[in-house]
């Protein structure tokens, strides 16, 4: 099963926020368009050589229109694929080796993001691991054509003019247009950070003066625990643990009513919120300890008899990342098994 990256979530969820998209994509030529971003660009304080730099040569990408179009909708439908083969192939023995060896490498940064962050080390290698396999595959899309790309097109104009200006930003800052490479919709880096993202969290983890996603690890580690900690990180709380289900339990009186404003497809799968100590007076036991009053929702993913865990708070936090159940539930396993 294809999950989506972090970055095409935060697309889906900002397009309800934006105005419709003209009744044609492409409505006025490439060329002029481009004037059009540079005119912006120019007005938000980008210097005339970075704009030079990064937009003399830009012509549409239509390999990127295609993956754009080719993006499955919200679907409304019932029933979800198994959670057990995403797990059994993403947090694989191959990743699980990986993330131990690359914590032992970089465990000083690491334990400097946790100590300031609140973050733990696991937690920001297993994000690692899932965007970028530990930083061996990146993307190799220019990423200003994509985003110009994306911007004319016009189905999300107004998100992807700004991340298009916000790129050259960077830019200005010093990087090269070699460097500036990633996914085909915009994402960058060893944590796949947009451009915006990038400009509010990214972090100089090791004191040089410029916070490099793309290959420091310190600034990498740092960055991943300061979006954590901007999305509302708890210290000291785990971000699920395994729970047993006395049998008969009747899930149904425990549904969740509530509808997420952003996509409640996934959240309409975990249950009602309540304490460790309720869900205990109810037979519910967690396999790890968790204090009695911390707010946990129960989810079992593939049903009676299956494995079931008690999510906190901080497994939301892992969706602000990427909005997708099985993205942060093999995070979240990820992290424990390399924490060991």
């Amino acid at each position: 099963m294809k999950i989506l990256p972090a970055i095409l979530v935060a697309l889906s969820a900002s397009v309800a926020t934006m105005s419709p998209a003209p009744a044609a994509a492409q409505d006025m030529a490439f060329d002029a368009y481009k004037q059009l971003l540079i005119a912006r660009a120019r007005a938000e304080g980008v210097s005339d050589r970075t704009i030079q730099r990064m937009t003399y040569d830009l012509t549409p990408n239509q390999r990127v229109i295609e993956l754009d179009e080719g993006q499955p909708g919200s679907s409304s439908g019932s029933g979800y694929p198994r959670l057990a083969p995403y797990i059994a192939t993403h947090v694989d023995n191959a990743r699980i080796s990986g993330g131990r060896r690359t914590l032992s490498a970089v465990r000083s940064h690491a334990e400097g993001a946790e100590n300031q962050f609140g973050v733990p080390a696991e937690i920001l290698v297993a994000i690692w691991g899932h965007e970028t396999n530990y930083g061996t595959y990146k993307g190799n899309f220019d990423l200003a054509r994509s985003l110009a790309t994306l911007a004319w097109e016009g189905r999300r104009r107004d998100l992807f003019e700004q991340e298009f200006v916000d790129l050259l930003k960077i830019a200005d800052r010093g990087f090269d247009r070699s460097q500036l490479v990633g996914s085909w919709a915009g994402a960058f880096g060893n944590p796949q950070f947009l451009p915006s993202v990038y400009l509010r969290l990214a972090v100089d983890g090791d004191g040089d003066g410029r916070a490099d996603i793309f290959n420091n690890r310190a600034d990498t580690l740092y960055s991943i625990a300061n979006y954590f900690r901007d999305a509302g990180w708890r210290t000291g709380q785990p971000w699920g643990v395994r729970a047993s289900i006395p049998a008969g339990f009747d899930f149904g009186t425990l549904d969740n009513e509530i509808i997420a404003p952003v996509c409640p497809r996934v959240h309409e799968r975990h249950s009602q919120w309540r304490t460790v100590a309720e869900w205990r007076a109810l037979g519910v036991q967690p396999q790890e300890y968790l204090a009695d009053d911390v707010m946990v929702s129960l989810f079992q993913p593939d049903g009676a008899g299956s494995p079931a865990w008690l999510l906190t708070a901080n497994y939301r936090v892992i969706l602000e990342y990427n909005c997708s159940n099985y993205y942060a539930m093999s995070v979240g396993l990820l992290a424990d098994e390399i924490a060991g």
